[in-house]
């Protein structure tokens, strides 16, 4: 075994080579990575504490160039301390400024240098990601895997997503992201066979204090395919490729790749519950890949699909919700499937015309098309279309849609990925945002593409309209769940805080909504995406409580600034976020039992706040040490505001 050893007292500018000592830390010691090599393959350890986290690990890739997972030599790392700061008021958080110290290890064969490996630590998260290098004469590549792997103690217990079959679900249009969390599940398993969708969290168990381990992936764009985490025995794990019959066959399951070519980052946040649910990497490792179309403005949106369905795409319907939008004062209406059939182009324009005049835009959903599935609402046969594409978006831009909602994609092979890309690429130059459905996970899309808003890529509210077993545990497996996961790394389409009782349009049959009306509030803050468009209906205006109503028309949904608060995936979570000057606490509990606390909360003013608490709203003023006492029920929620 050969291994290099590393300093971590480091000059704040420029690259510096490391000749003494075994690990490179974060800036506050806390995160150690050892780098070394384990008979000529590539391996990595991460100890947070002193404790080891993630034990030796194998990295590598393997292309039709080369195999660089073995005969490799690590021969130099340099290394230096990076401050940066953005802004980016589609995250969690507008303005993040942070530190992290980056380290470039050059790895060797036979003598000629093949491939650099970049790991950026900062004092909660690890990123890493490869770039490799031409090789003679030969500029591009095929990488047929990556060897990069995650091995975690056998103690560990995961609250993992398994990855869906590919070719299942409806018109066969999985996988796109949508099954249910485990919790506290042992390590060892492989989901259903094929693995885990990202994100994926761990616990790892401490006599002192537990460990908590998020792993994920940023960067992707079409240059690479949008990977898993594969499950194997006593804890390892290993970055998958897309399977052969995603997508229905189409595209290779490897990376075609220019040489010098990057991967994506894989990350690694560790810590504590709050340094999890606010961490920022996913954002902090990427850069924007184009500027932005336009200034483009967020907000809150009406969406007649969910209790109506298709039946209630029609331009009658469709101006009851611009009315209903413009009542609420909210910025746009989405017209989801059939559109183009049941209103059609002509009839478009004059809905656009109209809720011109009532302020409110409209977003236009679409079939992502091709021949990867068997969806057939349309509008069809155009986003997968170039030159369909643009002039339909040069439609778009003349009649004045805001956005679009593109859905059933399936598959993470490359050709996918780069249609993604392309999509977003076309709709800046026309000024038009986007929305995935039935759809990948986004990897830090929000700051790569400044016209994305958001994506579903998660079990969603649609489940609720379909299956009373869903609404039966909506709390269980939405709102304490997703915080802790899904929405850690990017803005997430759930399309919920449902005030109807039935998710119907009269509100008296279907799936019965089992949550309260406050669980629907505290979901408008705990769900983050910057366009929302919630499953509220024209009756909630007379039907749900007024106070309800007048919450609904005031909460933001673009936030300054996130705290963890307290919490446990799959029982509990409180959290609080700030858009502006004013604080939004939120609550949910998915438990058989009601939770009682007294919350500390110094991040308000003195003074008295509006407590949302057991169907009523309460004004209650701050003890002298900031506190207020919480009650919230099963399948309930709490808001507090200021």
């Amino acid at each position: 075994m050969k291994r290099l050893l590393f300093i971590s007292c480091l000059a704040s500018f420029g690259w510096l080579g490391l000749q003494a000592g075994e690990v490179i830390t974060s800036p506050d010691g806390r995160i150690a990575v050892e780098l070394d090599t384990n008979d000529g393959q590539p391996c990595y350890q991460v100890s947070y504490d002193g404790k080891v986290i993630i034990s030796r690990s194998a990295l590598g890739l393997q292309t039709n160039i080369g195999d660089y997972t073995k005969e490799m030599a690590l021969t130099k790392v340099t290394s230096k301390d990076k401050n940066d700061t953005y802004d980016l008021h589609t995250i969690k958080q507008s303005h993040v400024s942070h530190e992290a110290r980056e380290a470039l290890a050059r790895y060797e064969q036979k003598g000629q240098h093949v491939m650099d490996i970049t790991f950026h630590i900062s004092n909660r998260d690890v990123a890493f990601r490869y770039t490799l290098l031409p090789k003679k004469d030969t500029r591009c590549c095929v990488i047929t895997q990556e060897q990069t792997e995650f091995v975690l103690p056998e103690t560990a217990t995961s609250f993992l997503a398994p990855q869906a079959r590919p070719m299942t679900g409806f018109a066969r249009t999985a996988p796109s992201y949508e099954t249910r969390y485990g919790i506290d599940e042992p390590v060892g398993k492989n989901g259903w066979g094929q693995g885990y969708t990202f994100p994926c969290l761990f616990k790892v168990p401490s006599p002192s204090a537990e460990q908590w381990l998020l792993i994920s992936e940023t960067g992707t764009d079409g240059k690479y395919v949008g990977c898993r985490l594969t499950g194997k025995e006593k804890g390892h794990y290993q970055i998958g490729f897309p399977l052969e019959t995603e997508s229905n066959g189409w595209g290779s399951t490897s990376v075609q790749m220019a040489l010098p070519g990057k991967t994506p980052w894989r990350t690694i946040t560790m810590g504590d519950l709050s340094d999890i649910i606010e961490t920022t990497v996913t954002w902090d490792v990427v850069e924007p890949k184009y500027k932005a179309g336009k200034t483009y403005d967020y907000g809150k949106g009406t969406w007649s699909w969910i209790i109506g369905m298709d039946s209630s795409c029609n331009f009658d319907e469709q101006k009851r919700y611009i009315d209903f939008a413009a009542d609420m004062g909210y910025r746009s209406v989405l017209i989801d499937a059939l559109w183009d059939v049941q209103i059609g182009y002509q009839r478009m324009e004059e809905l656009a015309a109209y809720g011109k005049t009532k302020g409110v835009g409209i977003f236009l959903w679409y079939n992502s098309n091709g021949s990867w599935n068997d969806a057939p609402q349309s509008p069809r046969g155009i986003m997968d279309n170039a030159l369909k594409r643009r002039q339909e978006m040069a439609w778009m831009q003349k009649t004045g849609i805001l956005g679009i909602k593109v859905d059933f994609f399936g598959g993470d092979k490359q050709p996918m990925l780069q249609l993604y890309e392309d999509i977003l690429t076309d709709a800046n130059d026309y000024g038009i945002q986007v929305i995935f459905h039935g759809c990948t996970l986004p990897r830090g899309w929000e700051r790569m593409f400044p016209n994305y808003a958001a994506s579903e890529a998660v079990l969603a509210s649609e489940n609720l309209h379909f299956s009373q077993g869903f609404c039966d545990n909506e709390a269980r497996d939405c709102g304490a769940m997703y915080p802790f996961t899904r929405n850690v790394v990017g803005s997430m389409d759930f399309g919920g805080s449902a005030l109807n009782k039935f998710y119907s349009a009269d509100n008296k049959r279907g799936s019965q909504r089992k949550t309260s009306d406050i669980y629907a509030l505290a979901t408008a803050v705990i769900f983050q995406s910057p366009v929302q468009h919630f499953a509220l209906a024209p009756n909630n205006l007379t039907d749900a409580p007024s106070w309800a109503i007048d919450f609904m028309k005031q909460v933001p949904t673009t936030w300054d600034e996130l705290r963890f608060i307290d919490g446990y995936p799959g029982k509990y979570i409180i959290m609080a976020r700030r858009a502006g000057n004013k604080w939004y606490v939120a609550g949910i509990n998915a438990t058989d039992s009601s939770i009682k606390q007294t919350l500390s909360l110094p991040m308000l003013n003195d003074g008295q706040v509006q407590l949302y608490q057991n169907q009523q709203v309460v004004t209650s003023k701050l003890s002298k040490k900031k506190t207020v006492k919480i009650e919230i029920p099963t399948n309930g929620g709490i808001v507090i505001t200021q």
